[in-house]
């Protein structure tokens, strides 16, 4: 499948979904802190997996495209 959007674009993309990221989970973190510091520290599943997926944006965005066979 090929993809429509410019590379410019996907940089954007991936610049917002990472200022989400941040903004989102410094958030949980403040809250967390500010609340409930002495309780588990709950925000750690919101910064493990979403940070998973934004490693793989990340490498989706930054890794080489695959070369298409021509027969």
């Amino acid at each position: 499948m090929r993809s429509t959007k410019s590379e410019a674009a996907k940089k954007w993309d991936l610049r917002v979904h990472l200022l989400f990221y941040v903004v989102a989970n410094l958030a949980q973190v403040i809250t967390w802190w500010l609340y409930t510091p002495e309780q588990f520290f709950w925000p750690m599943w919101s910064l493990v997996f979403w940070g998973i997926g934004a490693a793989f944006h990340v490498w989706t965005v930054y890794s080489p495209p695959k070369s298409r066979a021509v027969l």
